[in-house]
């Protein structure tokens, strides 16, 4: 089903209200969600499926994926803790271990990624030939 204009012009609008100094409020989302579940404007499953896009993606922005070919130590990620909100603010890490990386860190943060990994090196080098 595709998503009419007018449902995802009031999903953006109603997003923008559950924001509280800049960071989504979970209670006011679930207050808005549950008034458009009671009131069931046109097209409300629509705007449900746009907000709940629209929190995934707020939430991925947040959220910090550290990818590396071995355990990074206690005191590594810390570091990689410290640095991260330094740049960006509250945000959550995840640390992963993937051996196919062969040696390095690849960082995701939302659609964003740093990739200082000998895979991604290895795979341009490759590419250059």
């Amino acid at each position: 089903m595709k998503l009419s204009r007018e449902a995802r012009r009031q999903a953006r609008e109603l997003f923008a209200l559950a924001f509280v100094s800049g960071r989504l409020d979970s209670g006011r989302l679930r207050a808005i969600a549950a008034g458009i579940a009671t009131e069931k404007p046109r097209s409300y499953l629509q705007i449900l499926k746009e907000i709940t896009r629209l929190v995934r993606l707020e939430t991925s922005n947040h959220h910090a994926i550290i990818e590396s070919a071995v355990p990074l130590d206690s005191a590594e990620t810390l570091g990689f803790e410290k640095n991260l909100r330094s740049k960006f603010g509250d945000i959550t890490t995840e640390f992963r271990q993937n051996p196919a990386l062969i040696g390095g860190v690849r960082v995701k943060i939302g659609s964003d990624v740093w990739d200082g990994s000998v895979r991604a090196r290895l795979d341009v080098i490759k590419n250059q030939l």
